[in-house]
Formats: structure tokens, sequence, C-alpha cells
């Protein structure tokens, strides 16, 4: 048997950039994509705090060190500059590997600057 898991959260990023003329993706500063293990062309699930979107793109790099979140080519019209973003990717595990398994959780600023990284999120309580 197999599970999809969370391999990565990139955590209330901030969208720099949507260009509805691009050939599509979501570029993104590449120090985090490899910080978060997210490759390029991996696919991705973006959730848009601000509108409540949910679409699914594959990831691109942008320059190091930019703090680039663009929103490309269609989804331009779910993500604006200045939405709050949600970035995901998923793995599927087969059950040998899910008891060591954790993911990566990265959390920014406004700025897209990390703020904290993390395996783990806070047991939510009543």
């Amino acid at each position: 048997m197999q599970t999809t898991m969370l391999k990565a959260k990139l955590h209330r990023a901030t969208v720099t950039r949507s260009e509805l003329g691009y050939e599509g993706s979501c570029a993104i500063d590449g120090t985090i994509l490899d910080l978060a293990g997210i490759r390029e062309y991996e696919q991705i699930q973006i959730f848009n705090i601000n509108n409540g979107a949910r679409f699914t793109t594959y990831a691109i790099r942008a320059e190091n060190g930019s703090g680039i979140f663009s929103v490309n080519g269609s989804a331009a019209r779910l993500a604006c500059p200045g939405d709050l973003i949600i970035v995901c990717a998923f793995v599927i595990l087969d059950q040998k590997e899910l008891s060591n398994y954790k993911p990566a959780l990265i959390y920014f600023n406004e700025k897209n600057q990390v703020l904290r990284s993390s395996s783990s999120i806070t047991v939510q309580v009543a």
C-alpha cells in the first residue's frame, strides 16, 4: 500500500508577480526550492489565502535569493501580487518509508524571508 504525504509546505509566501502572458508555472526563489527539496518542474499545489483559490501547477526556478514567487500563465488570474499563498508539494511513500518520514515546513515573513523551518505542525487544541 502507498500513501500520499505532504513533502514540503511554503507557508504564507507573498506573491511578488503574476504574469498572464508567461508560459505557465510558478517561479520560486531557487534558494527556497533547495531548502524545501522541491525540484524544478515538480508538481505543486497553490492555495491562495486571500481569495480561497486552489490550483495545481509546477515549480520553476527563479533567481537565488530574490524572494520571487511569480504565478504565471492562466494561474495568474488566481493570484495577484501581494496575495498570501501556501505552496505544497506531495510525495507517495510505501509503508516502510512512512515510519521515519518528516516534511519540510517553511514559514515566511512579508518579504519572503524565511522566519523558521520545521518538520512538524503544532497539535491544534480546542
